[in-house]
This record gives C-alpha cells, structure tokens and sequence, in this order.
C-alpha cells in the first residue's frame, strides 16, 4: 500500500510556482527561463524537453551534451539554459562532496527535476504501472527521494548540506546530508528489500578524518528496518 501511495504522491504534483519580485533581473531571468523552454520545445518538438527529464540523476556535462543532440543545439546553449531552468527552480543540480581528507574523482554536479511528477509527465511515463516497472523507474525513484530530502531541510529548523560522493575506483554514494559537522551517507534502491551490502561502500569514509553519522537504504521498505548497529533501511514515505 505504502509503495501505491508514494508513487500516487509522485504523479499528483502541484502547479510549478515561482517567486517573483519587482526586481526587473529577476523578471527578465523569468521570462529567459520559459524561452528556453520553449525554444527547445519548438526547435526539436518534444524530443529536447523528454531527453532532459530522463538525464534525472546524470552528471551535468552528459546531460548538457544530450540536450544539446536532442534540440539540435550547440553545447555552451544548453548549459547557459540548464543553469537559467535552475535559476528558476524547474531543476536542481546535486553537488558532488568536496573534503580534502577525501579524494573524489568527479567535480560536476547531478541533476534532478525539482518536480519528479513534471518530470514523468514530460517523458510521457504517464501512469503509476508505468513508472513502478519501467525501465526508467529506479531514476524516478532516485529523483523523487533526493527532492523530498530537498524540501524537507529547506524548511527545517536545522539546515543540511545535500551533496552526492564518487570516488577514482567508480564508488558513488548517492547523498551525503553534513549536518553538524557530520555526514550521514544515503543509498537511494527502488525495491521493498534492497541488498543489505549497499551500505558497504560507506566504508571508504573509515579511513578519512571526516566524523560519520547514521545512515542508511532509502527504499520502499514499510517501516524502518536496522540493517546493522549503525545504518537502517528507510522507507521513502517517511522522509
């Protein structure tokens, strides 16, 4: 039941809102954002909109590069439109964790679309069957946790830093949350019972200097489960 209801909350979004101002930048951002909508839109009919709601979760240059095939684009066009889309809050790029007692093989950021329901809509994944099974489900899945741990510390007492790690041996970690001068590590599985081992890669924060909290499996599980002293699998509708 819970695994119906997080993907119905997933589909039923809210109309996108923006804040506006009498600020004329902020208007003028405005009005750049839904051009480049638009245009990519009108340049290559859907296709340019539909292949930036499947990168969800890839890393900004190959999403930039896929944009820029698929509305028939130059590159430096694309990336000046993804940073006015997040400028405008359509979309969210997830920065990689940056720690000198740490090495990291990527600097570019992830992105997410700040409405996961929007997102499904525009890539024609259109029903709740659709996107529990699809081939692109797991991504939806990723997008909609990653947002609602977004949303949740945005309006928190206590502010978190959300970042993502991957390191030289291909190890990624899908969210880091520093809060207190602590990282809790977060795997993302879109299953009912992931593989208890997902928490191994947490490992690589042992021999660093940086202080590690609880953490844990985001999945579909229906209530928290320890996986061992330490980390837990979480159920996504509790996030």
């Amino acid at each position: 039941m819970i695994k119906a209801c997080a993907y119905e909350k997933l589909l039923s979004y809210p109309p996108f809102v923006k804040w506006r101002t009498e600020d004329p930048a902020v208007v003028r951002r405005e009005h750049e954002g839904q051009y480049a909508w638009d245009e990519t839109a009108r340049t290559n009919g859907p296709a340019g909109n539909r292949s930036l709601c499947t990168q969800s979760g890839h890393k900004l240059p190959d999403i930039s590069n896929s944009l820029a095939d698929a509305a028939d684009i130059s590159q430096p066009t694309a990336k000046a439109w993804l940073q006015i889309l997040e400028g405008l809050g359509v979309v969210y790029l997830l920065k990689p964790y940056a720690n000198n007692a740490l090495r990291r093989l990527t600097k570019t950021p992830k992105l997410y679309f700040c409405d996961t329901g929007l997102a499904a809509h525009l890539s024609m994944w259109l029903t709740r069957e659709t996107l529990m099974n699809g081939a692109a489900s797991g991504h939806f899945f990723e997008n909609y946790a990653v947002m609602e741990l977004v949303k949740n510390y945005a309006y928190a007492p206590s502010k978190a830093e959300l970042t993502y790690y991957r390191d030289a041996n291909a190890k990624e970690i899908d969210v880091f949350v520093e809060e207190n001068n602590a990282v809790h590590p977060l795997e993302i599985k879109k299953s009912a019972n992931p593989d208890r081992r997902a928490v191994r890669k947490f490992s690589v924060l042992e021999k660093t200097a940086v202080q590690t909290a609880a953490g844990g499996v985001i999945c579909m599980c229906e209530e928290p489960i320890p996986i061992d002293s330490f980390h837990c699998f979480i159920p996504c509708n509790i996030i």
